[in-house]
């Protein structure tokens, strides 16, 4: 019998606190089932196993941050929307560091399609239409685009810009501009 209080989504946005806390790769199913003081076994009515609450941290996040992301969106065109996705992206990281690496577990691929991150692909493509790409030049930058938030947030959550000069804000400001000059002049072939 579940224990009076616990569901699978108490778990998960426990899991979700926890991993912000501590490190998503800390989260198991042993690591929350001493946040609620109970056993681990009372935990498996809820999720089949850590590898169960992780994938649905992950998923959470995913939609967290997809609903960030489009509210930042809404009503931008052009270089203002590259910029409020990008800042979308980094102000989540920021504030939930582990969920933000949660959002990047590699998932099946049945679940991939089910998730969020079909929104954040959508939308990534809807701010380079103000671009003028056409395929296959619109994936490569979905994947650049990917590639620099995704690195320069992980290089700043780990401190990688905190012993140099300038700011880490105002490079991210200038890559932000140099992203834009490069998708209004994006190489033809």
């Amino acid at each position: 019998m579940a224990r009076a209080g616990l569901s699978t989504e108490r778990l998960v946005r426990a899991g979700a606190e926890l991993a912000d806390e501590v490190g998503f790769d800390q989260v198991t199913v042993s690591a929350l089932a001493r946040r609620f003081d109970v056993k681990v076994a009372s935990l498996y009515s809820h999720v089949k196993s850590s590898q169960d609450l992780r994938t649905r941290i992950a998923l959470l996040a995913l939609e967290e941050l997809a609903d960030r992301a489009a509210d930042a969106l809404a009503g931008r065109a052009g270089r203002d929307a590259l910029v409020a996705f990008a800042g979308a992206y980094r102000d989540y990281a920021r504030a939930h560091p582990g969920r933000y690496t949660a959002a990047r577990l590699r998932l099946d691929p049945e679940t991939a399609a089910a998730s969020a991150g079909v929104r954040h692909a959508q939308m990534t493509r809807a701010i380079l239409r103000g671009y003028d790409l056409t395929e296959p030049d619109e994936t490569h930058a979905v994947r650049m685009l990917g590639s620099v938030f995704h690195g320069y947030v992980d290089l700043e959550l780990s401190g990688g810009f905190s012993h140099s000069a300038p700011d880490s804000q105002e490079s991210w400001t200038r890559i932000l501009d140099a992203l834009d000059a490069l998708l209004r002049t994006w190489p033809r072939t």
